[in-house]
């Protein structure tokens, strides 16, 4: 079964805008989101002008602003003490990468946190490590969470799930969510012994490595629910045409799991989604 992450994102976003408009007809509050842009990364300027329009079509009122990519991290922390003090903004999101002399961690830490609808602020990471239902969450580990529900149901408790990856923004994050579904939860890595053995262990498989079809068939446990996170952009040697893969060996693996996502097509579509939902609920806290 394929899981079809695009008419998940579709239904989420329609849900959203009956949401949306209910708030502002009981509130007389427009969700507000704004972008933040620095520099000129054409894949950053596409995802951007998706969310610009993908928030415009739920109801919301979407703002963006550019900065040149020699802005000084001077200049973008102003900015974003501006967008904090700013009552009509409920949601800012800085999109990431950041040019090099800017750093990263500076500017998360520097969002209001009620206002931090990419769920990166520490105060927000804390509140989901201790269970605390006013975290705002990491919109790509949400969809994973979406996605598997969507095949197996709302009750995921007692399930096995595996997340290969680690990082602050989909690893360990999705682990913490996956507890909170009443799972037991392995977070594998680059230095686990006998990953394909972890991973065959797994009822949920969640790869998010950030390596073109790493997971293979041998890895997977007939009928389990694979979730790939991955995003990679092989090229055909012959041809010279490029194609975007996940980290699992999609046909391959097909053949073994109960359900897969796609790439594209799959988590993709859901991280967006999932920033209008943490918008406006940044917003109903606001209201």
């Amino acid at each position: 079964m394929i899981i079809d992450g695009k008419q998940a994102a579709s239904d989420l976003r329609i849900a959203l805008a009956e949401e949306v408009s209910s708030f502002k007809k009981s509130k007389g509050i427009t969700p507000n989101l704004t972008v933040v842009l620095v520099g000129d990364d054409p894949a950053s300027h596409v995802y951007v002008r998706n969310k610009v329009k993908q928030t415009i079509e739920v109801g919301m009122i979407s703002n963006e602003i550019r900065l040149p990519a020699s802005a000084s991290q001077a200049e973008l922390l102003s900015q974003l003490t501006f967008l904090n003090s700013d009552n009509a903004v409920h949601g800012i999101l800085v999109q990431l990468p950041l040019p090099s002399h800017i750093d990263e961690a500076v500017v998360i830490g520097a969002i209001n946190p009620e206002k931090d609808v990419d769920g990166f602020h520490a105060m927000n990471s804390g509140r989901l490590l201790n269970g605390e239902a006013d975290a705002l969450v990491p919109c790509t580990p949400q969809g994973c969470i979406i996605l598997a529900k969507q095949h197996l149901g709302d009750d995921l408790s007692g399930k096995h799930a595996v997340v290969i990856g680690r990082s602050n923004i989909v690893g360990k994050p999705v682990a913490l969510l996956f507890l909170q579904e009443n799972c037991t939860v392995t977070v594998a890595h680059s230095h686990t012994k006998n990953l394909a053995d972890v991973c065959l262990q797994a009822d949920i498989l969640v790869a998010a490595v950030g390596r073109a079809e790493f997971v293979k068939a041998g890895w997977v446990k007939k009928g389990a629910t694979v979730i790939d996170v991955g995003i990679n952009r092989l090229v055909d040697e012959s041809t010279g045409k490029a194609r975007l893969v996940g980290d699992v060996d999609y046909a391959a693996v097909s053949e073994v799991c109960g359900a897969i996502t796609p790439v594209p097509g799959g988590v993709g579509p859901m991280t967006i989604a999932c920033l209008l939902r943490n918008t406006l609920e940044a917003a109903k806290r606001y209201g």
